[in-house]
């Protein structure tokens, strides 16, 4: 039985580098789209919780330029300012 398994290392029609791009396309997905989704979260805790639409408009718009520039990035690591800067709103309003 064993010897009818097909050995992938040397299997013809198997696409390695796309592959691979199919998982850093992936990776890179998920973080943007955690990161996004995350500060989409703390732009709405400002929002409700505190009252403070305005605040909430500028999180949300700095949110989609960064996921923006996430997506268009080669690794997605620039989606990680607009965590940082909606954790910095959350901060400015819990300190006010």
């Amino acid at each position: 039985m064993a010897s009818h398994a097909p050995e992938y290392a040397t299997a013809t029609g198997n696409d390695y580098a796309e592959h691979e791009g199919t998982y850093k396309f992936f990776v890179k997905m998920t973080l943007v789209s955690t990161l996004a989704l995350a500060s989409l979260m703390i732009a709405l805790a400002i929002g409700a919780v505190n009252g403070h639409w305005g605040l909430f408009t500028l999180g949300v718009l700095a949110m989609l330029v960064t996921t923006a520039i996430g997506l268009v990035s080669e690794n997605g690591r620039p989606a990680l300012s607009g965590g940082l800067l909606a954790v910095l709103l959350l901060l400015l309003i819990v300190t006010s």
